[in-house]
């Protein structure tokens, strides 16, 4: 019986607060509703605003390092503002929200210098346009072509299929070798020959070489001479030049190709010999 009186008496308590702050409780839960109606709303346009803002980039061509990190760094700037908009509903004070925001990012941001330095690495490298997307680069101790730069951090690909993921400010704190900025690039081959070679005969055949295959360049001319008297050898330098992208495929090509043109015109190629001189002593 105490029992029923009891929760008959926690019934009437509630109905009665729910009847004194029925206005309030209908208040909350319209801003309770509008905050998520915004958030989802602020969602889905910034989604839709950032696709088309990186859809209209790739139309006008622009290089996709720039439109990937523009679109990134305008996604979280505007999901940031929805965020603080929707905390407004629920009837947070955003005046004080923000300055405790800017507080709370001033102390992460001395606890986090070294992901600002990788942003602001990455709006230098996007600004200065050192490389694109696509380009061949040695930068940050390792090599690859670019796949994208983010916020704070740049993509690299390996001939093999392995991605590396290089800190912004590392990639702009080291040297940055770029092999794809320009269009034609300089293949640099030392050919060692024998002493015994018919030098004259030697430079011919390299020559020919060089003429026969096409994708070797005329403009600018290829140069082919003795380099340097070594130790067991005679060194010729083979330069080349030659469309970057047709750069390793002629190395290989030709590197066969000579091997083959000199054991045909009987020009020996020297390796490193050892001789052993045996000097036998009279027993004592």
């Amino acid at each position: 019986m105490e029992t029923e009186l009891l929760n008959t008496d926690l019934l009437h308590n509630a109905q009665s607060w729910v009847v004194n702050n029925q206005e309030l409780i209908i208040r909350y839960t319209v801003n309770m509703a509008a905050a998520l109606l915004t958030l989802i709303i602020g969602f889905i346009a910034v989604g839709m605003l950032t696709g088309g803002i990186n859809k209209v980039l790739k139309a006008r061509k622009v290089d996709s390092t720039i439109s990937e990190f523009v679109t990134s760094l305008l996604k979280y700037g505007l999901l940031a503002f929805v965020i603080i908009a929707a905390l407004g509903r629920v009837g947070v004070q955003t005046a004080s929200f923000v300055a405790v925001v800017g507080a709370a990012g001033l102390a992460i941001g001395l606890a986090l210098q070294g992901s600002l330095s990788n942003f602001a690495a990455g709006v230098l490298l996007i600004g200065f346009r050192f490389f694109k997307a696509g380009d061949y680069i040695e930068a940050g101790g390792t090599a690859g072509t670019v796949h994208s730069v983010q916020i704070f951090t740049t993509i690299l690909m390996t001939a093999d299929n392995r991605m590396i993921v290089v800190p912004n400010s590392k990639v702009l704190n080291d040297r940055i070798v770029n092999y794809s900025k320009e269009s034609t690039r300089r293949l640099d081959l030392v050919i060692g020959v024998s002493y015994n070679a018919d030098l004259k005969l030697t430079k011919e055949v390299l020559s020919r070489i060089l003429d026969e295959d096409p994708r070797v360049l005329k403009d600018p001319a290829y140069r082919v001479a003795v380099n340097e008297l070594g130790a067991s050898s005679v060194d010729f330098i083979v330069r080349p030049w030659v469309k970057s992208e047709d750069y390793w495929t002629l190395k290989f090509d030709l590197l066969e190709k000579i091997k083959n043109e000199l054991d045909a015109n009987n020009i020996g190629i020297p390796f490193p010999q050892m001789d052993v001189h045996l000097i036998k002593q009279d027993q004592a």
